[in-house]
């Protein structure tokens, strides 16, 4: 029998997700995911937004990543995503305190340069 206490969890609170490290494939931490944004039509999880590039949160560049891009590893304790620096330089950000509207023409640029689909 398997010890359900050494499974993973599936469900995890938005609040425990807020603040949780981002690395990359080679094991840099690009930052934390600042929030995630819900879609309020599916219930889904459609982005975490990586906070990156600031120092002690001040001038953060916050970046929508797709969730389905993010994978959570436990020995790290926070979530993987396939992208390096270099690349991540060139996504599209936001500004910090932005109302964000997935149906602005701008968040189509997003899921383009993460080659997602949004329905």
């Amino acid at each position: 029998m398997v010890d359900s206490s050494l499974a993973p969890k599936r469900l995890i609170a938005s609040s425990k997700v807020s603040g949780t490290a981002v690395y990359n494939l080679k094991g840099e931490r690009l930052g934390h995911v600042d929030e995630v944004m819900i879609d309020k039509r599916t219930g889904a999880v459609a982005y975490a937004v990586l906070a990156f590039g600031g120092f002690l949160g001040f001038n953060d560049h916050h970046f929508p990543l797709p969730w389905e891009a993010l994978r959570y590893d436990p020995a790290m304790d926070g979530y993987v995503v396939d992208i390096d620096r270099d690349r991540l330089e060139a996504a599209p950000r936001f500004t910090p305190g932005t109302d964000l509207d997935a149906t602005d023409p701008g968040w189509s640029s997003v899921d383009n340069f993460y080659r997602a689909s949004r329905n």
